[in-house]
C-alpha cells in the first residue's frame, strides 16, 4: 500500500497571507484573500481530508479511520471516533490574537476540547516574534488589569526564533504567533482557542473582536515564566532529532541525503510524513504531508530532505 494524500482545507483568516502560494506553489481558492491556516490532514464533523488519487481516491480520512483502521493505521490506538491528531501548516502575516488552549481537566466544563500542540518554525523573517509565557513580572492580578487596560502585550513573553526552531504548547499555556512566519503545528483534534487579547484591533465597521477572557484566565498558567524554545535531541550526533513526545504525538526531525529512506518505526503503526524540505519518491514536495500506512513501506529522498515523522505513543 503507498503512501496516502490527501486535498489541504485552505482557511481565511484576518491575520493570514500568501505564502503558500508563493513559497509551496499552492493554488488557493481566491486570488484577493488571506489565507492563514491550511489543514493538511482533520477528521472533523465540519472539516474533512479527502484522499486525493489512488485506491482510496474520494474516501474522507474518517472513512478510513472507522472502516479500514487496522489495515492502514495498525493497532494499539485510540479507541476514538475521530482520527486524534490534527495537522496544519500556518502563514502568519499578522499578529494572532494572544490566547490559550484549555486543559483536559477544564475543558468539558467550559465548553470546549483540550489542545495541546507544538510549532515547527519553517520559515521567519528577521525580527519575527512568538509570544509564549509570561514575563517574570508579571502575576495574575498584574494580568487581570492589564485586560482592563488593553495592555496585555507587555504581560507576555516575547522569543524571536529562527528557522528550524520548535516549541512545544501545552495546553494552558499562554501563546501567539507574531507576524512573518510559516510554522507547522501538529495538534490534538481540537478546535477551541480562547482569546484573552487582540492587540486591540477593530474590524472595518470599528468592532473589536470577540475575545473569551472568562474562560482564558480560568485555563491560563500563571506560572509558565519566561519559557525558551526546545533543544532538540539528538541533534548533535546527526540522529533523527526528537523534537517534542506527549501522550498525544511524538514528532521526530530527519534530515536525509540523497538516496536515503524513510519508513514507519513500528512497522505494525502508521506514520505521517511532512516534507520541511527536499522531495520523496520524486512527488511528495515541500510543504506536503503523507500518511504512510502501517508496513515496511519506504519513502525515498530523491534530493536532501528534512522530514518531521508524526506518530502516536502506544500510551495514547
Amino acid at each position: 500500500m503507498p503512501a496516502i494524500t490527501f486535498e489541504p482545507l485552505y482557511m481565511e483568516r484576518i491575520w493570514g497571507g500568501r505564502a503558500l502560494e508563493t513559497t509551496y506553489g499552492r493554488a488557493l481558492p481566491r486570488p484577493d484573500a488571506p489565507f492563514g491556516e491550511a489543514w493538511e490532514i482533520v477528521d472533523r464533523e465540519d472539516a474533512q481530508s479527502v484522499v486525493s488519487d489512488g485506491e482510496f481516491s474520494g474516501m474522507t480520512l474518517h472513512d478510513l479511520w472507522m472502516e479500514r483502521r487496522e489495515e492502514i493505521f495498525g493497532g494499539n490506538l485510540p479507541d476514538s471516533e475521530r482520527f486524534p491528531l490534527l495537522i496544519k501548516i500556518l502563514d502568519s502575516a499578522d499578529d494572532l490574537s494572544i490566547q490559550v488552549h484549555p486543559p483536559a481537566s477544564l475543558a468539558a466544563q467550559l465548553g470546549g476540547e483540550p489542545k495541546t500542540e507544538m510549532w515547527f518554525i519553517a520559515d521567519a523573517k528577521p525580527g519575527a516574534k512568538l509570544y509564549v509565557g509570561l514575563r517574570k513580572s508579571a502575576t495574575r492580578a498584574s494580568f487581570e488589569r492589564a485586560i482592563a487596560e488593553g495592555s496585555v502585550a507587555e504581560q507576555v513573553h516575547a522569543i524571536a526564533p529562527g528557522k528550524g526552531d520548535s516549541i512545544f504548547i501545552e495546553s494552558g499555556r499562554l501563546h501567539a504567533i507574531g507576524a512573518g512566519f510559516l510554522i507547522h503545528e501538529i495538534q490534538q483534534n481540537s478546535d477551541t482557542t480562547y482569546r484573552v487579547f487582540d492587540w486591540n484591533r477593530t474590524d472595518p465597521a470599528g468592532n473589536p473582536r470577540q475575545l473569551h477572557v472568562a474562560e482564558s484566565l480560568a485555563c491560563i498558567d500563571f506560572d509558565d515564566i519566561e519559557p525558551r524554545m526546545d533543544t532538540q535531541e539528538g541533534a548533535a550526533s546527526g540522529c533523527p532529532t526528537t523534537l517534542a513526545t506527549c501522550p498525544f504525538f511524538q514528532t521526530t526531525l530527519h534530515d536525509l541525503a540523497i538516496g536515503e529512506v524513510i519508513s514507519n518505526p513500528l512497522p505494525d503503526r502508521f506514520s505521517l510524513i511532512t516534507v520541511v524540505s527536499g522531495c520523496l519518491d520524486n512527488a511528495h514536495k515541500t510543504g506536503s504531508t503523507v500518511l504512510l500506512p502501517k508496513g515496511i513501506h519506504v519513502l525515498v529522498a530523491t534530493a536532501r530532505t528534512k522530514v518531521l515523522q508524526i506518530t502516536i505513543p502506544d500510551e495514547a
